[in-house]
């Protein structure tokens, strides 16, 4: 069957009639904020400390706007008679938002928890090239990422957690062990209660006046 000529006209009419006589609500934006969602992708913080110069976001963009600058330097051994190893350190870290699709993938790809979403979504600029926020402004958004939700009551421990509170229990086993008292250096539990229990003797008293009978006088 052939479309009415005109249908889809009046079908669009008809959705703007029963829009028209919506109530409207507007918010009243820049003085009222936004309710958005606590997982909302306004911006990337970064955590500075967690970083260790792997590249993976910066090669799996892809738009190709994540820059990353390092050196090496040499840290000396840990121990007498080491080996020196050698580490990277960030020199520079920017993100051109001018050309991020907020497609989440550093995020995701990075295996240290340097990268994460905030909120934080006003941060417009008159001139593009002010869209590229160096480290020290991605750190500043890093405070203002909500914290993660609660774990599940039934959930496993976390490894991480687990073995540092083992580690923890360790250490604290072995300092109790070190300050204890040397064994000897004081009466066993029972000699204690033993010897609480015995009565005490008069001083002057000896086992052979006591074991004696008394004499009566004159005898």
């Amino acid at each position: 069957m052939a479309p009415i000529p005109g249908s889809g006209l009046a079908k669009g009419l008809a959705v703007t009639l029963r829009t028209m006589t919506k109530k409207t609500v507007t918010e009243q934006y820049p003085d009222v904020q936004p309710d958005l969602p606590p997982r909302t992708r306004g911006v990337i913080g970064l955590f500075e400390e967690n970083c260790t110069v792997c590249m993976l976001c910066a090669r799996e963009c892809p738009d190709w706007c994540i820059y990353i600058d390092s050196h090496k330097e040499t840290v000396p051994p840990a121990a007498p008679g080491g080996r020196e190893r050698s580490r990277n350190v960030l020199d520079r870290f920017a993100i051109d938002f001018s050309l991020c699709m907020y497609c989440g993938i550093c995020i995701e790809v990075c295996p240290f928890d340097a990268l994460f979403w905030s909120p934080e979504f006003e941060y417009a600029e008159t001139d593009i090239h002010e869209l590229t926020h160096e480290r020290d402004k991605l750190r500043e958004w890093m405070w203002t990422v909500p914290a993660p939700p609660a774990l599940d009551p039934g959930a496993e421990e976390p490894k991480e957690i687990a073995s540092a509170r083992k580690a923890a229990e360790k250490l604290a086993a072995a300092q109790a062990e070190t300050t204890a008292p040397p064994t000897g250096t004081e009466p066993h539990a029972e000699e204690q209660a033993r010897a609480a229990e015995s009565p005490t003797r008069p001083a002057g008293d000896s086992k052979q006046q006591t074991d004696q009978p008394r004499q009566e006088d004159g005898e």
